[in-house]
Parts: structure tokens; sequence; C-alpha cells
């Protein structure tokens, strides 16, 4: 039946780009499919075995989760830091639609004033909850949500029955603790001394599960982790400081090819065993809640999916981890703040241990959940429906978009982003240059084509002006007299 149903939705959801479809709209009374949802905060994409054969930290479950389903090398967050790519898993959309651009509410200024931000998901755009709940799916959010400062933007009042820990901080809950007591200031999990975040939530993600699988039910999980404060459990503390004290090497460098203009301190290795504890305890969280399915009898019908909100930290705030080959890390548009670890099991549809290097986004799981729900949504998205890519054939997609017109708190400059192919193009705010890499055999973008090229920058360039213009994006303002570039005077 399972089988019946999926090919049905992939021969009637193919999606495009964007397109207008009805909410709730019933398909077909197939038996609808369960979701699971797992976004990890700050994980990088050589942070798990699937992706990094010689990582550091030791991801078993994640990786079982590969081999059982396919991933996807080439994945992508819509954005180099939290909140705009939370909103874009929540919407199917571009964050500088509404200029939820930059993690909320980040205000940092730099050589000129950052562009305006908009520090909540507005009330008028559907979630992912919202969609599901007419179809009768029951729906539960736990973890990180950032994506609002008062409680009419929480999840449990964006479409979400159960809320476990999801408010307006960033970070976990007061005093940032991730071990008991959990205090939050809107939901209050209870907790027995010695308690571990991670493990909690999952146990809550389980205990959802188990009490809803016998009706279709969405379960989203955004762990806190791998997300500073650095604290680990203590016994894999103490099984990663052993570890570390086996590889040889430097941890960090001054690494100007990595980061441009000025050598900056960059992790170069991976070794820190607080944050091999985290990673580790955030696999161990991921299997309670596959285990749960299994026992739950609803594993077959249950599509999961795994990814991160952005890049690894590698270039400040203790700079934990190593992206490397990958360029930069959180807060920055190069390849190791906006590629992210992608998994996707779709039983009966996502063969095992299956690969593809289509280029993908978070703007993509929107889409994807409402074709595999026999849902379509009236509002424009910029997602499009992952169905072709788990039959191995292309997506047809055009190019993927970059914009962050803001000063990280990791060091990245203002820039954006356009990705064609196997080629992206950089372009920074605040003077206009632009760099051209080609990925494929330039993962590091360490050799700029754009002097070479320059017929190429200039094609990509002008579709990254206009999709500017599609999105209505912002940029730098003027800082004591001193005006930033812009695209209009390009």
């Amino acid at each position: 039946m399972l089988l019946l149903f999926t090919q049905f939705v992939f021969a009637s959801f193919v999606f495009a780009s964007s397109g207008d479809f009805l909410v709730g709209q019933d398909t077909g009374d197939a038996k609808l499919p369960n979701f699971v949802i797992f976004v990890v905060d700050d994980l990088g994409y050589m942070d798990i075995g699937a992706n990094n054969p010689n990582c550091f930290y030791d991801t078993p479950n994640i990786d079982r989760l590969a081999a059982s389903g396919m991933l996807f090398t080439d994945g992508y967050a819509v954005n180099p830091v939290c909140s705009p790519t939370r909103y874009s898993l929540m919407t199917g959309k571009y964050p500088t639609r509404v200029q939820a651009t930059n993690f909320f509410t980040g205000s940092r200024s730099g050589k000129f004033r950052p562009a305006k931000l908009n520090n909540k998901m507005p009330l008028d755009e559907i979630t992912i909850a919202q969609l599901l709940k007419p179809k009768g799916y029951a729906t539960f959010f736990a973890g990180k949500w950032h994506l609002g400062e008062t409680e009419e933007y929480f999840p449990h009042n964006r479409g979400f029955d159960v809320n476990i820990g999801g408010h307006s901080a960033g970070g976990p809950y007061s005093g940032n603790k991730y071990f008991a007591p959990f205090e939050n200031p809107q939901i209050r999990i209870k907790s027995q001394p010695g308690d571990h975040l991670p493990d909690r939530l999952a146990e809550e993600t389980a205990a959802f599960i188990r009490d809803n699988k016998d009706r279709p039910f969405l379960a989203y999980l955004a762990f806190y982790s791998v997300h500073t404060p650095l604290m680990g459990r203590p016994d894999l503390v103490e099984k990663y400081t052993a570890k570390a004290a086996l590889v040889e090497g430097v941890s960090f460098a001054d690494e100007e090819q990595v980061l441009g203009d000025k050598p900056r301190t960059v992790r170069i290795l991976q070794k820190h065993a607080v944050y091999a504890a985290m990673v580790q305890a955030m696999d161990q969280a991921v299997g309670k809640v596959l285990t749960q399915l299994e026992q739950s009898g609803v594993a077959d019908n249950t599509v999961v999916i795994f990814t991160s909100d952005n890049g690894g930290l590698s270039t400040s705030e203790g700079s934990p981890t190593s992206n490397l080959p990958l360029r930069g890390g959180k807060g920055w548009v190069y390849e190791g703040g906006i590629r992210a670890p992608w998994i996707v099991r779709y039983p009966n549809v996502t063969g095992p241990g299956t690969k593809s290097i289509e280029p993908i986004c978070s703007i993509d799981l929107f889409p994807t959940i409402a074709a595999a729900a026999g849902i379509s949504t009236e509002s424009k998205i910029d997602g499009i429906n992952l169905a072709p890519a788990f039959n191995g054939q292309s997506l047809g997609r055009e190019a993927l978009f970059w914009h962050y017109p803001h000063y990280s708190n990791q060091g990245g400059f203002p820039g954006g982003a356009i990705r064609q192919g196997d080629y992206k193009l950089v372009e920074r705010y605040e003077d206009g240059r632009t760099h051209l890499y080609h990925l494929k055999t330039d993962p590091g973008e360490s050799q700029d084509l754009a002097p070479s090229m320059p017929d190429k920058v200039l094609q990509m360039r002008k579709r990254l002006h206009a999709w500017y213009q599609d999105v209505d994006a912002k940029f730098l303002q003027e800082k004591n007299g001193n005006q930033p570039w812009s695209p209009s005077g390009s």
C-alpha cells in the first residue's frame, strides 16, 4: 500500500521551483506517512562519519540512518546562521523574502551598518505543522525554535500540538545549561538530577511517537546541541580526551587562504574532546528516537530527515570543529558555513545506502513533505520536491542563492552567493567584489576563477542580481557618512 501511495504522489507532485497549491487538499485515501525531522544546531558537514570517514567524532546512529536511506553530498542550509535556516525549513521560502536574514536578533555592525532585520517569522506564514494538521496529523516540536520573541510566535501557536522547549531564545535553557534542572521561560521539562538535555528531548520525542503510533504524526526534534556553550557529558569527555591525546598535529593555524583578506585563526584538526562528547550524545539521542520508531512498529511508514541549520563553528567561540577541506565555517558564505549534512530515509522510495549529488537546500523540506503527504499549498514557495532525486533523477534546478547582509559573530563578511551547476559565485557587499569557484574540482574554494572567466562571472552575477530583485533583498546601510556598495549601481 505504501509503495502504491508513494508512486502516486511522485507522479502527481513533481513541483517546479515554486508553485501555487491549496492547503489541506486531499489527493488520495492511502495511508499517510509519518515524518521525523532532526535539525542539529551548528553541526558541520564533516562532523558525521557518513560524510567524513576520518571523522574524530563517533556518530554510529546517524551513519546507520545514512546507510538505510539516501545521503545528499551537496546539501545546504539557506543561511550561514540559524534563524533564517529555521524559517526556510518551516516555510519552504527564502528568508530574504521577509528580511529574516540573520539570527534573531543579531545587529553587529562593521565598516557599515547591517541591513534591517525582521526578527520574527510572520504570523501569516504557513508552517509544515499547519500544513499537515488538516490531514489529521498529530504534531510535535522539541528543542530550539528561535523564530520570534513573544509567545504568539512560539511553536504551540504555529501548528504544533506539543511544544517542549521551543521559545524565543537561541541558546539552551536559562543559565545556558545542558544539564538538569531545565528551566525555560515558556515550557518546563520535568527532570531529575543528572538529566542531559539532548537525551531528555529525545525521550519526549520517543514518548510522542509511542503515544501517536496509530495516527499520522510529525515529530520535529531541533536539538540545542551542538551549539555553545561547550558542555559535554563527563563520561564522553573522558573518552574523547583520551582519544585526542593520540591525535598528532596542530589544531589551529592562521589560514590566509581559507578566509581571504587577512590571516584568521581557524581550527584545522578535529580533536576537541568536549565538542566530540556533545556530538556523540546528540547521535545517541537520534538513536533513541529511531529505536522508538522500530518498537512502535511505524519505521516502515515514517520518512526520516536529518540536517543542520548551518556549517560547523570553526573560527570563533572556542572554534570547536574543523570543516576542512571546506572553507570557513558558521557565519561565512563559503562552503564551510552553508554546506550541511542531509540524509533522507523514505521507506520503499530511497534505496539503502544510496547517494545523490543533486544540490538541495533547507527550502526543499516543506514541498517534499507536502508531496509525500498528498498536500499542496496556496502560497508561493521557493523549494522543490526532492522526489526525482530519490529516484536517482535530476532535479532540474537552475540555481541556489544565499543572502547574508550582516557581519557575523564568527568574523564572516556581508555577502551573497549563487550556485549554478558546479560553479559558485560569491559577492561581497562592502565593495561588490566577486569570486568564482568550481566546486567539483575545488570544494575548498581555494582557486578564484573570476579573473580568468569574466563572462561566467557576468552571467552568474546578473542571475544573482535578478534574484535580489525577486526577493526584495536589502543591503548594508551607510555608517559615519560612508556609503556601501549597492547592486543597483553595478
